[in-house]
């Protein structure tokens, strides 16, 4: 399997807490204080959502300056279902957050509630000030401005249950929720995976009676802690005139209007959102340096890995492993890269250069090769985020992309790396211009002909 594959990304570690007798599953990421509860949206799933980059970028940047309390609301992912004829209170999700703060020892937290979980962060600030530091609202409303009746909504229901996690329904959900990339067939699919395992038809319908019935208009004038307001002005879901009655409601909160059409966060320009994050909750705005490197990033696999196991069988798979892996780590030491993660027969390594990069590349191609191993390599140079021992950001990402075309024995790497290396005698094959899956503008990769 190879690593650049969504599915090798190791799952969080999930643990449960009750509320009531209720069991709330949460996920914990960086180390704290400060403290950041996220209070998420309609449907949410911690692992389903946590497989896609962008997503997990997101949270990852956050961690940097803060613990993050990722949890999914009671009757959405691997919380418990809740019965659709006794609808839970917006108090007793309240409770949800309290609950997981108390399971990880959280005494004070900042709370973002996003789009839905707007109203959770709401009434925390307001009714216990005592655990809340401030609130950041996202996307975020004070009431529902459409009213529909019980017979449109049994009708959007009806609809919801004919194609409930499709492609069509995932195709017209991105069309508001993330038009930048409402046509992209990997966000499609992963958009079916979190609907079919955030939640059901049933869920839905109860989520829109509640949309529906709920106004806290009322509660914002007692709030009396630090509040930030973020609000794309181009939001097809909760339109901007929220974010400005929820600003101009909430004595002293700030408001920051950001373009863009996008209502999940982590789409578009994220770092605009986390850098107001980190202001607000830190009182310092990363300078944009910070915790940044320039590296090259190798991405490295098994050609046809899933046909060789099933041929081989467990046993022989091991040790066929065992020995791809050492033949890897020796060259590494060599080399003078370091592994970074690895994930069944992929590895992702970095180097301080990009030559030594496709100096490992091609050796590790004719040790393997010589074993009757046979391997393929992605190659990019760009500016990586540090995450402790991790390597995160777009440069990661372009290097699996990179990775994932390349042909077996091949080491592909993008224009780049070639410029950067020019005069070090390596040698190249333009493999022409090419798309990489999630990123708008088209790569010119190279394929490595000669060391």
């Amino acid at each position: 399997m190879a690593l650049c594959s969504v599915q090798t990304t190791p799952r969080p570690h999930i643990q449960y807490t009750t509320s009531g007798d209720v069991s709330i599953a949460y996920h914990v990421l960086g180390d704290g204080p400060p403290d950041i509860v996220m209070a998420p949206g309609a449907l949410s799933h911690l692992e389903v959502e946590w497989e896609y980059p962008l997503y997990r970028r997101f949270f990852e940047r956050l961690a940097i300056f803060a613990r993050v309390i990722r949890f999914d609301k009671r009757g959405t992912g691997l919380s418990d279902r809740f019965s659709h004829d006794r609808l839970p209170t917006l108090e007793e999700r309240a409770d949800d957050i309290r609950a997981v703060m108390d399971a990880v020892g959280s005494e004070r937290a900042t709370i973002i509630g996003i789009s839905d979980g707007g109203t959770m962060a709401c009434l925390m600030a307001a009714s216990h000030p005592d655990r809340t530091s401030g609130i950041i609202l996202y996307g975020a409303e004070a009431f529902s401005n459409n009213d529909p009746s019980d017979a449109q909504i049994t009708a959007a229901v009806d609809r919801a249950r004919a194609e409930w996690g499709s492609e069509a329904q995932a195709r017209r959900y991105l069309a508001r929720f993330a038009p930048s990339v409402a046509d992209d067939p990997e966000w499609i699919s992963w958009e079916s995976r979190v609907t079919r395992s955030g939640g059901t038809p049933g869920s839905f319908a109860a989520l829109l009676r509640m949309a529906r019935d709920l106004d806290i208009r009322s509660v914002l004038p007692a709030i009396r802690l630090p509040t930030l307001v973020l609000h794309r002005t181009g939001d097809r879901v909760v339109d901007i005139a929220q974010g400005r009655l929820l600003a101009s409601s909430i004595p002293d909160a700030r408001l920051v209007e950001l373009p863009g059409d996008d209502h999940y966060q982590w789409i578009g320009d994220q770092d605009a959102i986390i850098d107001e994050i980190e202001e607000f909750v830190t009182g310092v705005r990363d300078p944009g340096e910070r915790n940044r490197v320039l590296a090259t990033v190798l991405f490295t696999d098994i050609v046809d890995s899933t046909t060789r196991a099933l041929e081989l069988g467990d046993r022989a798979w091991r040790e066929l492993l065992e020995l791809h892996h050492a033949v890897i780590r020796k060259e590494l030491v060599r080399f003078r890269g370091r592994e970074i993660d690895t994930a069944g027969d992929g590895f992702l390594i970095s180097f301080d250069g990009p030559a030594r990069a496709v100096r490992f590349a091609w050796r590790a191609h004719e040790a393997l090769h010589e074993v009757g191993i046979e391997i393929r390599a992605g190659i990019h140079t760009g500016e990586c985020e540090l995450h402790g021992d991790k390597l995160a950001g777009v440069a990661v990402h372009i290097g699996a992309r990179i990775a994932g075309l390349a042909g077996p024995g091949e080491v592909l790497v993008s224009s780049t790396v070639r410029d950067l290396v020019a005069g070090s005698g390596l040698t190249f094959e333009d493999r022409g211009e090419r798309e990489l899956r999630g990123l708008a503008e088209g790569w010119r990769l190279y394929a490595v002909s000669g060391t």
